[in-house]
């Protein structure tokens, strides 16, 4: 069984690395525009930021303050469920932005615009169990964009936590920047992190309602383009030569 379905996707069509590093810095924005929403609204803790996230759920615990560890809970505990659930379907896809891939990403971006829903209704408001609710799910989809960006065939490549990539941009530069250019990936998903912060940030501030609906927007963005290209190149093949 799992021998036809790795052949079949194997078959597949496989987006090109060029359109792959366009799409990732678009997923980068939504992190930095969610990431902004959750760290403002819903309790100080970050969507992807894990690192930071512990860091507070371990001053939580030692002050023994309920609120910030079941954020911390909530946090944490989300992305890891989004991680592992991403993960489980793109465990036979292989390497490349596939039809799976395309799956995952469409599942996050649906659990976003639940997210965006959800925050509308309540007129931000969403009280304190809906907010953990909001937080776990808005964790819970960046875990499963990073499980996306992981098999999409870039080595290295990050569109959540991006500690790593600012790391590796420094250390061209350092030991060898004529190869510069090939690590403008990295350079791209922090800048589009930085651009969806500052969207999201504004958006906040104009109109805060539809702040989680504009990271929403950018992945469903993704989503879209993935599936037009995908059907283009397929309708290609079919083609007569």
């Amino acid at each position: 069984m799992t021998g036809s379905s790795g052949g079949h996707e194997a078959d597949e069509p496989v987006l090109s690395r060029r359109v792959v590093v366009r799409l990732l810095v678009v997923l980068s924005a939504a992190s930095g525009c969610l990431d902004v929403f959750c760290l403002t609204r819903l309790g100080g803790f970050f969507a992807s930021v894990i690192t930071g996230n512990l860091v507070k759920f371990g001053d939580a615990i030692v002050t023994a303050d309920t609120r910030p560890v079941a954020g911390g809970l909530a946090a944490v505990g989300g992305y890891a469920v989004g991680v592992a659930a991403a993960t489980a379907h793109l465990r036979h896809a292989g390497t490349g932005w596939r039809r799976r891939t395309g799956m995952v990403a469409g599942a996050e971006a649906a659990l976003l615009v639940g997210v965006a829903a959800f925050w509308f209704s309540t007129a931000e408001r969403p009280g304190y169990a809906g907010g953990l609710a909001l937080l776990g799910a808005a964790s819970a989809a960046s875990g499963m964009q990073t499980a996306v960006t992981i098999s999409s065939g870039l080595r290295g490549a990050s569109t959540t936590y991006l500690t790593g990539s600012l790391t590796d941009v420094v250390r061209t530069i350092v030991l060898d920047p004529h190869r510069f250019a090939a690590g403008a990936g990295g350079v791209s998903r922090l800048l589009g992190l930085l651009g969806g912060a500052v969207l999201g940030a504004l958006t906040l501030r104009v109109a805060p309602s539809w702040t989680p609906a504009l990271a929403a927007a950018l992945v469903v963005a993704v989503v879209l383009v993935t599936v037009g290209l995908t059907r283009a190149r397929i309708t290609d093949r079919k083609a007569p030569r």
